[in-house]
Formats: C-alpha cells, structure tokens, sequence
C-alpha cells in the first residue's frame, strides 16, 4: 500500500513542512511554509520542481495560536489537493532530544512530557516543537506523530568529545556537547555508502554551511565530534549566531552593560553572525555583491573559521579521506569553498577550480589524497525514513 508522510519543522514564526509518498521509493510531492507576517499570515507550497502549487495570505486569528492556524491550513491544502492521500504519520524535527533519545520514537505523552524537561536546554527551538507537535496532535487526531531528533546522530561522541571542562555534576545534569544538524549528516552518511562505500567506510568531515552551519567529523559513519555544542551557538559564525565565543565576553556584557540572560540571547541568536559582523545581512548572497568592506571582513572570518575547524576535525580523525560540503552556501557558494580549500594542499585536498566553480559533485583533482564532493541534502527525506521505520517497528512489535 502506498503510503504518505508529512514533515514538520516548527519554529517561532514559521512551520516548514513536506509532503512525501512511500510506494517502495520515496517520492517528495510538495514543500511548504506558513509564517507570520506582521498581522497577516502566509502559507505557499511548492512542486518537486519548485513550482508554486498553492499560495494564499490571511489576517491572524487572535483566537488561534500561530501553530494550530498553520496546521489548520497546511491539513485543508493537503485534502484539497491530494484528497485520497493515505496519511499514515507526521514526522516532526525536534531539535533536543538530551542524553536519553538517539533515535526517533512515537510521540506518546510520557514522550511530550520528557521533550518539556528539554525546554532549558534549547529554550529557543525546543517549546516551538513541541507546539508543532501538540498543534498536529489537535489537527490530525488519527495520525501518528514521530519525533526525529536533530541531536541523536551525535549521542555515540567519546567522552572527551561530549563534556567539558566544568564540575562533574554539570556533566551528569546534562550539560554536554550535544551537536546538531543530526538529520543532515545522517542524510549525508547514507548518501555517501550509495555513491562512495569505500569512503564512507573512512575518515570523513561534512561541513553543512547554510543560515546554520556546523561541522563533523565521521568516522565509519558514525559521529566522533561536531563544532556545535550544548546549544546551536558553538563553533561556525552563521547568519545571525555568534559561533564560538569567549565566555569572558559574556561575562563583561553583564558586569559592564548590565545585559541579563534574555538580552544576551537575543544577541547571540538574532543579531551576530554574519549579520552582526557585517552590519548588512545574514545573506551569503547579498555578502558575496556588496562592495563594502565589512560585508567582505564577515565572509573572511566565516572562511576562516571553517579552515580552523577543519584542520581540527583532522586531528582528531587522524587523517583525512574525503570532504562533503552540503547546505545552501555549502552547496552553491563556490567562492566560499573555494577560499575554504585554497592552499589545503597540506592536509592531502587538491582543488580543482573548474569544477568548483561548476558546482560538480566532485571538486577535487584526481591527484588529490583526499577526495571533496557537493553532496545535496535532504532533511526532510531523512525524516520520512525515520517515520516510516518507527511505524514499520510498532506494527513488528504488536504483532
């Protein structure tokens, strides 16, 4: 029986979601966005192709939360446009899933509750997937409901890559380098056994560069250490976070400038990064046409810390065999990777510039020791499979 899955990536303003057909391959049939805007709110959905299906604006309900208004929309766009649809769950990205979830599990209550004990964790993303997850519980009541969590790919870390420096009693409370964008290098992992088996069976680093960006260093696939830590904040600057920080800067923001915890959040998550340092934009895009020079100092300083980041992650793999890059600048921003790798010669990558510049999936020489490749990826199509298996392992269990 074919069989439809709906992802579900719940933020603050915006729920990003997918729909998708399981006939034995996955098939993505549309993806979408509700956000807010001001008073109003926006739903469109696009084809595979990325033509608009479906788009339409509403003012707010005050009556309604965002959430449960989004779900509302996306469920009436989804029975209008594929009436026969056979929905069997909706598989949701939570961003923590803490020491205890290292693989997805169906969203039971007992589930809800331990994913709130979570909130403290990731204070900014954690109570928005929840809301995403209560809101499709109201709005689809007869189907099930998967969380996929963005930190279970990390849990296996050795201890010297998931603790840090602090009394041990932290450590037990749950204060650990988690890592995040789990889902993209799950994704990525997989892909790489179809394309390259013998490299995947290596010493890999993935570097996922978007509006996110994060670091990994895999080995026989699976994750020994990532740049991202406790939060989403570590390691990488991105568009609007800070990546790493010394915390003695925090520390002078709160003797100094009296600035309490949510004032330095704020600053931390919305206004540094590439936005911050620039003064412009958080868009690569935008960055890469500016002529002011601070638009170029900020890409210089994200180019920088990749650099930095990957010959540690080498270290601690011993080696290096291949490089994926992956995400929106990873995949398409070919003067970023190009500066990244220039004069990598060293650490055994050799950069073959036509094909860097031509986006190819391969763009290393084939003198190179280390092979580097364009690998797109799919977090949503990740999702789907975790679903469909949690679903395929209760049905096993109950019968």
């Amino acid at each position: 029986m074919t069989r439809h899955v709906v992802t579900l990536n719940a933020g603050s303003s915006s729920v990003k979601f997918s729909f998708y057909e399981a006939d034995g391959t996955l098939h993505a049939l549309a993806v979408g966005q509700v956000e807010m805007r001001g008073d109003n709110r926006h739903i469109v959905v696009r084809d595979a192709t990325g033509a608009v299906m479906h788009e339409v604006g509403w003012p707010a309900d005050p009556e309604k939360g965002f959430h449960q208004d989004a779900l509302q929309r996306v469920l009436a766009w989804r029975k209008a446009t594929f009436p026969d649809a056979h929905v069997v769950a909706a598989g949701h990205r939570v961003g923590h899933g803490g020491v205890r979830y290292e693989a997805p599990v169906l969203v039971t209550d007992a589930v809800l509750a331990e994913l709130e004990k979570l909130v403290p964790l990731a204070p900014l993303h954690q109570p928005h997937n929840i809301a995403g997850i209560l809101a499709a519980r109201e709005a689809w009541p007869h189907v099930q409901q998967v969380a996929c969590f963005d930190t279970a790919f990390h849990r296996a870390h050795p201890f010297v890559n998931d603790v840090f420096a602090l009394p041990r009693r932290y450590y037990e409370q749950g204060v650990r380098r988690y890592g995040f964008h789990g889902l993209s290098y799950e994704y990525i992992t997989g892909r790489l056994r179809e394309l390259e088996p013998l490299y995947a069976q290596g010493r890999v680093v993935v570097a996922h560069l978007g509006n996110g960006a994060s670091m990994c260093a895999i080995r026989d696939g699976l994750s020994v250490a990532s740049s991202m830590g406790f939060t989403p904040l570590d390691g990488l600057p991105m568009g609007t976070r800070c990546g790493q920080v010394d915390p003695g800067v925090l520390l002078f923001m709160m003797a100094q400038e009296q600035m309490g915890a949510d004032a330095i959040r704020d600053l931390l998550y919305k206004d540094s990064g590439l936005k911050g340092l620039s003064g412009i934009s958080h868009d690569m895009r935008e960055l890469e046409a500016s002529h002011l020079p601070e638009a170029a100092e900020a890409i210089e300083y994200f180019v920088f810390r990749i650099r930095r980041e990957l010959g540690g992650l080498a270290a601690v793999l011993k080696g290096l065999d291949a490089m994926v890059f992956c995400g929106g600048i990873g995949e398409h921003a070919w003067r970023v990777r190009e500066r990244v790798l220039e004069g990598m010669e060293w650490i055994g990558i050799e950069l073959d510039r036509t094909a860097n510049r031509e986006n190819a999936s391969i763009i290393s020489t084939q003198r190179s020791r280390v092979r580097v490749m364009i690998i797109p990826t799919d977090e949503e199509a990740m999702i789907v499979r975790h679903t469909l298996r949690v679903l395929d392992r209760e049905a096993g269990a109950a019968a």
